[in-house]
């Protein structure tokens, strides 16, 4: 629909959405500027993610807007920088070396469900602190399923036609919600008390010696919201963002050959570029959304208040003006010259690009160069995988689908995990 579009209207058209109102998207580099650096008083982005309030909690840095939001993106700032980056580097090449030997051979198997594991398995590690093996696979097990169940496409709009209120207390999603809040609870009430609080370096750990600028500490329901947004979205986006990884490398033996021999070597300069390159041209989230507060120009149209504005990754991430050959695999691309920041933005941008995309963006890079020297992968289906939505996100439709058999120690030796 978004490409019909483009090439009917151009840079900027209009969609009307149920219970959503009106959107306009924006195509163009200049017209995505101008929302990432224009006053967030006047562009709420929290106002527009309304639809994930059943989810996250009134309390999560992703629906609030204004100083409310510089409050508490401020508090969880720290926890996603420096020295704690690295050490979480070998918790994700261990989650993924466990994974990959569980991992089954000479069969169709998709990889999204591994990813799916991988990813929930290091939130579990490095954001929740959950270290014991058995309390941490019942709240996988808990915490996983109300993922699965809201990640549906049919619940989601049943949600959005009740409006984020309404769903948010019904009976049918409180009964699914409310196992998983109080195992969130109980592991917030015990790490209050943890005799080693202070020399923890999980993000919960964090958060709790946090303090706002009055000198209080984050409230049991805020703490609760915030694991919640971490949760959602750092599990299901990096998940599917690794599956269309391999789809794309499957597909590209070059590509794959010189991954794995860069891993072999201890470096991640092309790794990294992989990433990139997938985020590019299968981004997890089609477009970011603000919605007006006031009347504002945009590309020469006065849009009135209430107007919800939809930069689109998809569209612009595959301009032939900016991205030569724009359907093409290419990672090479992002070492001939670094992303542009209005040019490349699947976690947004602006004040409220996503928290954790550093974070993301190196578990994606640890995570397939364990895969590539410990696996060798064919593509089980020659035909490329289409798009599927899950909620709010695009997988592939088969999961990522490929055929895998181990490698010999002769063939590649276990990667360390790159600096």
């Amino acid at each position: 629909m978004m490409e019909e579009l483009h090439r009917r209207y151009g840079d900027m058209f209009t969609t009307r959405i149920a219970n959503e109102g009106t959107w306009v998207f924006l195509a163009h580099p200049d017209a995505v500027k101008q929302v990432f650096t224009g006053d967030p008083r006047l562009l709420h982005a929290g106002e527009a993610n309304r639809i994930l309030l059943p989810l996250l909690g009134h309390h999560s840095v992703l629906l609030l807007d204004d100083a409310a939001h510089m409050r508490q993106r401020k508090l969880m700032l720290p926890p996603f920088h420096g020295e704690r980056m690295r050490r979480y580097q070998e918790v994700m090449a261990e989650a993924a070396r466990e994974e990959i030997e569980r991992w089954p051979l000479g069969e169709r198997y998709a990889v999204r469900e591994a990813t799916q594991r991988i990813t929930l398995d290091v939130i579990m590690r490095t954001v929740f602190g959950v270290q014991d093996e058995k309390r941490r696979a019942r709240l996988m097990a808990i915490l996983g399923h109300v993922l699965e169940w809201g990640g549906d496409p049919k619940r989601m709009a049943m949600l959005a036609v009740l409006g984020p209120r309404h769903a948010a207390s019904s009976r049918m999603f409180r009964r699914v919600r409310e196992p998983a809040d109080e195992l969130i609870y109980q592991e917030i009430r015990e790490r209050r008390h943890a005799p080693d609080l202070d020399e923890r370096d999980d993000v919960l750990s964090m958060l709790l010696g946090a303090r706002h600028d009055d000198g209080s500490l984050m409230s049991d329901e805020e703490l609760r919201d915030e694991l919640m947004t971490l949760l959602v979205a750092g599990h299901e986006t990096t998940a599917s963002s690794l599956a269309w990884a391999v789809e794309r490398l499957v597909r590209h033996p070059e590509a794959l050959a010189r991954l794995r021999e860069e891993a072999q070597a201890g470096a991640g300069e092309y790794a990294e570029a992989v990433c990139k390159e997938t985020l590019r041209l299968r981004p997890i989230l089609s477009l970011v959304v603000r919605r007006l507060k006031e009347p504002m120009e945009f590309g020469g149209r006065l849009l009135p208040a209430g107007v919800t504005v939809a930069p689109c990754i998809y569209l612009v991430h595959r301009r032939a003006d900016v991205y030569p050959d724009p359907l093409a695999f290419r990672p090479e691309r992002f070492l001939e010259s670094a992303a542009g920041t209005y040019t490349w933005f699947p976690f947004g941008g602006g004040v409220r690009r996503c928290l954790g995309a550093s974070f993301a963006l190196i578990e994606m890079r640890i995570v397939l160069q364990e895969l590539v020297t410990r696996l060798d992968l064919r593509a089980a289906d020659p035909q490329p995988e289409r798009f599927v939505r899950r909620a709010i996100t695009n997988a592939p439709r088969r999961g990522g689908e490929v055929v895998a058999e181990r490698r010999t120690a002769a063939a590649g030796q276990p990667v360390a995990a790159a600096a």
